[in-house]
């Protein structure tokens, strides 16, 4: 085995004091193709002779980078097989199915990826995936995380080891999580390490590129040094989050004392653990809907719903299973488009740019209507009509009581109660089912994007 160098004898460190990667164990390595995975894999290679590891090399082509990708996939294979190592690799439409799922590409890919690792992991019987993640990673992740948003756990930062998404049998270990990209590329270029440059890397569109090429380096040159304290940071607020979620996992196991007696972070813990088990996506705005509405569901796609009860136990039902019709039903916009259902209504949205023909009226059954979808918000609500709800009829000068709106439509008063309206995140009506848009929220020549909502009834509201 070639002499100790200064990174090598990092990565042994740390597989040592972490305990890691196990002597003999079969292991699977995550490689792309670029520096920091053909290092690790380089390093992984060198001490597989002391440590007595099986090395798989697995390579997962995601399809974006076309012909690109296809020579990353070949350039690892050619490797691998040069080491004289076990070669495995997959393709996956991640556009395709980033589309289908109606999910980000980033989180298609990560999905399919960790996929792919584990079926490779359990058909080679390896119980540990390894991956390049390093330092600079954990600083960019710190960052990309607190711009969208996260709480304490995704500020963290990612684990030295942890169970795979895909398969809580499969471990994922990141043995050079303190290690720097420089340390990375001056290794490389030392032991004549040959790696893919992936151009995409350099593009400033995707957010945590600008993250790397513009705002680090402008926080490098306001505050030196900070990329030494922040990983401090990060371990802080981890320790302080495993606590709180050993906290939260306590208490559902045991449900005392009352949700409601919990304090605020344990209570939010609680509702993302169950989320995260039932595999919803755990925002905070359902997050805190869950919390602050029990028995109130919330809609997780056109067939279920999530809901909680007053004891903090949230559940994913079919709407066709649910007993009682619920008096409101928030309803996200966040993604591009959706639909749902809210009795025998049927709706569905989509975010696309404004329309030429500007269109507005009163609505029709199974109609389509545009709005401003700035106007309108992230999120609505469907509900019914409610004592002293207000309305702006288009067209009308001024608001008026939805109540006087029916009169003059001469809607039967049997039959107000079950028309669907929605609400838009100011908490103004913006629909009324069958009758009108809102002059609110309109479309007009200052719009960028529209709101299309389409809607159907299986069976029409009646008078009986």
């Amino acid at each position: 085995m070639p002499p100790m160098t200064g990174l090598k004898e990092k990565l042994t460190r740390n597989l040592t004091a972490r305990k890691l990667l196990a002597p003999g164990a079969t292991l699977v390595a995550a490689i792309s193709g670029g520096a920091d995975s053909m290092v690790l894999l380089h390093l992984l290679h060198d001490l597989s002779a002391k440590f007595h590891w099986r090395l798989v090399v697995a390579h997962f082509n995601h399809c974006l980078r076309g012909r690109a990708g296809d020579q990353d996939a070949r350039f690892v294979e050619k490797t691998a097989r040069q080491m004289g190592l076990v070669f495995a690799t997959e393709a996956a439409n991640v556009a395709a199915e980033a589309a289908r799922a109606s999910v980000s590409i980033e989180m298609a890919a990560r999905r399919l990826r960790h996929e792919f690792l584990a079926r490779v992991a359990l058909h080679h019987k390896a119980r540990v995936a390894v991956l390049a993640h390093h330092a600079d990673d954990q600083v960019e992740l710190f960052f990309l995380r607190l711009l969208r948003g996260a709480g304490s756990d995704g500020l963290a930062g990612m684990k030295w080891s942890s169970p795979s998404p895909a398969n809580p049998k499969v471990k994922l270990a990141r043995p050079l999580l303190n290690v720097r990209r420089a340390e990375i590329l001056a290794y490389a270029e030392e032991n004549r390490v040959p790696y893919r440059h992936d151009a995409s890397n350099f593009s400033d569109e995707p957010l945590r590129n600008r993250i790397r090429l513009k705002l680090l380096p402008l926080l490098a040159k306001w505050q030196p040094g900070f990329d030494r304290t922040l990983p401090r940071v990060m371990e802080i607020i981890g320790e302080e989050s495993a606590f709180l979620e050993a906290s939260a996992r306590a208490w559902l196991k045991r449900g005392k004392p009352p949700f409601r007696r919990l304090p605020l972070a344990l209570q939010r813990r609680c509702l993302v653990l169950q989320l995260r088990d039932l595999g919803a996506e755990p925002k905070f705005e359902i997050i805190e809907h869950l919390r602050q509405k029990p028995g109130v569901p919330w809609s997780g796609d056109a067939k279920t719903v999530l809901v909680a009860n007053r004891q903090g136990v949230v559940a994913r039902r079919r709407v066709a299973d649910l007993a009682f019709q619920p008096d409101e039903l928030p309803v996200d916009l966040t993604e591009p488009e959706g639909k749902i259902d809210f009795g025998d209504c049927h709706l569905s949205w989509r975010v696309e740019p404004r329309p030429r023909r500007l269109a507005g009226g009163s609505s029709a059954a199974g109609g389509v209507e545009y709005f401003d979808a700035r106007k309108i918000g992230a999120r609505l609500t469907l509900r019914h009509w409610r004592a002293g709800d207000r309305f702006h009829p288009i067209g009308a000068p001024a608001p008026l009581k939805l109540q006087d709106f029916f009169t003059n439509q001469k809607v039967p008063r049997a039959q107000r109660r079950r028309l669907v309206v929605a609400e838009a995140g100011d908490g103004r009506l913006f629909w009324v089912e069958g009758r009108r848009i809102s002059e609110c929220f309109k479309l007009d020549k200052t719009s960028q994007f529209a709101l299309r909502w389409q809607w159907r009834r299986r069976r029409m509201p009646d008078c009986d």
